[in-house]
């Protein structure tokens, strides 16, 4: 079972691999843990059966490293549960705490099921818990907010184990064993400081060592601050931080001590690119999205960011691109110094020039993928060579990898209020893109949020044209997933918002989607109505196509209600507005829908004569799946009507087709698309 990859607040040492475990100490706590599990439970001393899951509680302050000892826990006791370690960090770097629905999503996604675009957090919860029935997970929480969160997301096999990581207790949460972290020993502080300094300058003065550890307070994230502000000057002596450290000033936590040393003694473009990553969206950044931060060359902005890695500033992330994290634990301070050197208007060129970075590389992330339009590849050919993906592949790639940034930057750029045009065109290059990597229905949760950003821009700038579109692609999705009843509601919104600035698409989309949702519903008088007035508005703009296509739909809906000949009446203007049209194909699938209906009214010898034409208009239209279903239609009306041996000839036939244009384990080889199923 893959992890669900998630942020940390431990500061990884300088100079090791990403992937690395740097964890040391924490025996006693480690010890305490591994026996919390095995220890009965309250449910159990009272003689009832435990019904849901283990809660052990990992608590202290960002810094302490208390994921790394969850990790460490993880690592210890994975054997036991054979079905997997899921993660998934429950707040975000600038501190807001993550909705529930979206960490239910990340799990279940870890957990190979597909979540609903839009279900709420009950309906998330509910199939993150049914996905875990009978499975052996162990569950890590990182920086939990508050016992409701974790409480969401409790599975109710007690075969699970849920550890938490929070910086306090969780209250309400019943039989949570909390374990919490102080400082460090003095003996594991000190040997993580050697991992830096190496151990002859700790050998040299180890009381000194001590007393750094001791200023340090034991913290890890400190402690790697200080071991990467040693490593950098080796002629500096241990004595001489310490020193430092107790003459300065005497407010603040050991952590923000050691920070403001550390950040201090940095030359003043990386100290201010450093401050600037504090607007690193999710806490995730690469040489990209740094280098539009800076206002630097983006070979500059990796080699800094390297270089923040061996101080203890960043982690490098596990990943086939470059990618690093601001540490949970040092973002605030990121964020504080930012505010107290960075003039306001500064802070928003630089959040406008990551965002116009960003909508850039999306634009050759689609257009990688355009080879046969020679306008794009000219297009893509005229932007910067630092800003092309060399293969589509490599597109796909990136834009997997850092999905959860583009996601957070979409976000951010929307709360932000002031950059509301570039969050405009960076949700519509992100759904543009994701479309055409990842497609649509593969990425409808994502596309799900995307567009409910983009409505709540339009709302707050007044813009019809715009929650228009959106309402009608949420309406497409609600539709989709099952919740028709919302996808009318919006489609009605949609309406509204598209006669307000008299936007003919809009209204005659909004119209027909209207239509499908009370067919949906069964409401099938109500369907053919609005199927009718969106018919009006494309006769009217001369619209030929879409109306060839409407009158298949008002037939469609006069079946279902079981009104035969309205329905014949419009299938035959379908059939003419088609053959009007050059598309036999869509004639053919209109021919063999009105068969279906003589076939009902008990008309057997038109709709065999109506199957053989349809199945001549499939030949022509050279659609081999259309041809084959056409055919063991016109095999079923055969038998209807006694001639056993043509309906053979006419299966065989269906069967050779489908052999021919291997098909046969196509599900929907043999269906007759109608114009309503293809919309």
């Amino acid at each position: 079972m893959a992890e669900q990859v998630v942020e940390t607040d431990e500061v990884r040492p300088a100079g090791r691999a990403a992937g690395e475990s740097q964890f040391l100490g924490r025996t006693r706590e480690l010890k305490e843990l591994c026996a919390d599990i095995e220890r009965a439970g309250l449910d159990t001393l009272a003689g009832r059966k435990t019904p849901r899951a283990r809660v052990l509680l990992i608590a202290g302050r960002p810094g302490s490293g208390r994921t790394a000892l969850a990790g460490a826990l993880a690592r210890q006791v994975a054997e036991r549960y054979p079905d997997g370690v899921l993660r998934a960090r429950l707040t975000d770097p600038d501190g807001t705490p993550v909705p529930v629905e979206r960490a239910a999503r990340e799990l279940l996604t870890a957990l190979g099921r597909e979540a609903p675009a839009g279900a709420g957090e009950d309906d998330l919860g509910e199939a993150l818990r049914a996905a875990l029935a009978g499975r052996r997970v162990l569950l890590l929480l990182d920086d939990a907010a508050d016992a409701e969160q974790v409480d969401a997301l409790l599975p109710d096999s007690p075969e699970c184990l849920v550890v938490a990581v929070s910086g306090g207790p969780l209250t309400g949460i019943s039989d949570v064993r909390p374990c919490t972290l102080g400082g460090l020993d003095a003996k594991s502080g000190v040997e993580l400081l050697s991992r830096h300094t190496g151990a002859v300058r700790i050998t040299v003065d180890p009381r000194a060592a001590e007393g750094l550890a001791e200023e340090c307070q034991g913290q890890p994230a400190a402690l790697t601050l200080a071991g990467g502000w040693l490593a950098a000057r080796p002629k500096a002596a241990v004595s001489d931080l310490a020193k430092q450290l107790r003459s300065g000033e005497p407010d603040g936590t050991a952590l923000s001590r050691v920070f403001r040393l550390a950040h201090a003694a940095l030359p003043a473009g990386a100290a201010r690119m450093l401050r600037l990553l504090a607007l690193a969206p999710a806490g995730l950044v690469d040489p990209q999205s740094a280098s539009a931060l800076a206002g630097c060359s983006v070979p500059t902005a990796r080699k800094a960011l390297d270089d923040f890695v061996a101080l203890g500033f960043l982690h490098a992330v596990d990943s086939p691109l470059p990618q690093y994290e601001v540490p949970g634990c040092l973002h605030p301070h990121l964020r504080l110094l930012a505010g107290h050197h960075e003039r306001p208007a500064e802070l928003q060129l630089a959040r406008a020039r990551m965002l116009e970075r960003t909508v850039r590389l999306l634009q050759a992330c689609r257009a990688i993928t355009e080879t046969d339009s020679p306008r794009a590849r000219q297009k893509l050919l005229d932007m910067p060579r630092a800003l092309r993906f060399p293969t589509p592949r490599a597109a796909a790639e990136w834009l997997e990898l850092t999905r959860p940034a583009l996601l957070a930057s979409a976000r951010l750029a929307v709360a932000d209020g002031e950059l509301d045009t570039l969050a405009r065109r960076l949700m519509a290059q992100l759904v543009r893109a994701m479309a055409a990597h990842i497609g649509t229905r593969a990425a409808a949760p994502d596309l799900y949020e995307i567009h409910g950003l983009v409505l709540d821009v339009a709302e707050r700038r007044d813009l019809p044209r715009e929650r228009a579109a959106a309402l009608l692609n949420l309406g497409d999705l609600d539709a989709r997933t099952g919740r028709t009843a919302d996808a009318l509601a919006r489609y009605r919104a949609a309406l509204d918002a598209g006669r307000e600035v008299n936007d003919t698409y809009a209204t005659g989309r909004a119209m027909e989607s209207v239509g499908s949702a009370h067919q949906e519903l069964g409401d099938f008088d109500r369907a053919a109505d609005w199927f009718g007035r969106a018919l009006t508005e494309r006769l009217a703009r001369g619209e030929r196509a879409d109306a060839a296509r409407l009158y298949g739909r008002i037939a469609a809906a006069h079946t279902c209600a079981g009104r035969h000949g309205e329905a014949l009446r419009n299938w035959r203007s379908a059939i003419a507005g088609h053959r009007k049209n050059g598309d036999p194909a869509a004639q053919a699938r209109a021919l063999g829908e009105l068969a279906r209906v003589q076939e009902g009214l008990g008309r057997p010898e038109e709709a065999l004569r109506s199957c053989r034409e349809a199945v001549e208009w499939a030949r022509r239209a050279e659609d081999p799946p259309l041809q084959a279903a056409l055919h063991l239609r016109t095999a079923d009306t055969l038998e209807s009507l006694g001639d056993l041996a043509s309906a053979g000839l006419h299966r065989g036939t269906a069967e050779r087709i489908l052999g021919e244009s291997n098909l046969q384990n196509e599900p929907d080889a043999c269906e007759i698309r109608t114009a309503s199923a293809e919309d």
